[in-house]
């Protein structure tokens, strides 16, 4: 056996050779792995929504925050709204209950990008605060408990959560699918053509 051994150290030096460059790629490989998750970690986006009424002065609001708590840039591709448990396509149930003149803003959401630590609302509706008191009030702020939103957002490297305003944990999904329809932006076209008429 050991005259095997003195007759073949070149098949033994091959076959070490070997063994080392299996580990040396086994290494390499799990250190790749270690460094693309580190680069996911890095650039994880978590959205918080958050519904607020506030008063200021004479004046009082209503409205939606969404806040990207995270440590990267978030691509929000769909936000639904629900009422009630309803997909909804307006925020008219609302509207109906505010008093004439209230101000609304919009923007659109469906497809922007929000940096780590910046916030955005989508929507704000705004009155003086003496034209709505009493049980219109409470009307209003009744309705509003009813409201829900739904958000799929996606890291840059296309890993994608869905989550929601009804305090349920953000879970991860393959993709986010795009909603035909934009809530806010169909809110602000039924502004603008309530301003037209």
């Amino acid at each position: 056996m050991l005259g095997w051994f003195k007759s073949n150290h070149q098949a033994l030096t091959a076959i070490g050779a070997m063994v080392v460059g299996l580990a040396a790629l086994f290494v390499a490989w799990d250190q790749a792995r270690v460094m693309r998750a580190q680069q996911h970690g890095a650039v994880i986006p978590v959205i918080q929504i958050d519904g607020f009424t506030s008063r200021v002065e004479d004046t009082m609001s209503m409205g939606l925050r969404f806040m990207n708590n995270g440590v990267g840039p978030a691509m929000i591709e769909s936000v639904r709204v629900y009422r009630d448990g309803q997909l909804m396509t307006d925020f008219e149930p609302i509207m109906t209950l505010l008093p004439e003149g209230y101000d609304r803003s919009w923007t659109s959401i469906n497809g922007r990008v929000l940096a780590a630590g910046a916030h955005v609302e989508p929507i704000t509706l705004s009155w003086p605060a003496d034209d709505l008191a009493g049980e219109g009030l409470d009307a209003l702020l009744a309705e509003w408990e009813l409201w829900s939103v739904n958000l799929c957002y996606c890291s840059v490297f296309d890993r994608c959560w869905e989550g929601g305003s009804d305090d349920s944990a953000r879970t991860a999904i393959p993709h986010c699918v795009r909603p035909e329809t934009d809530v806010f932006d169909n809110s602000g076209r039924n502004d603008a053509r309530g301003a037209e008429q």
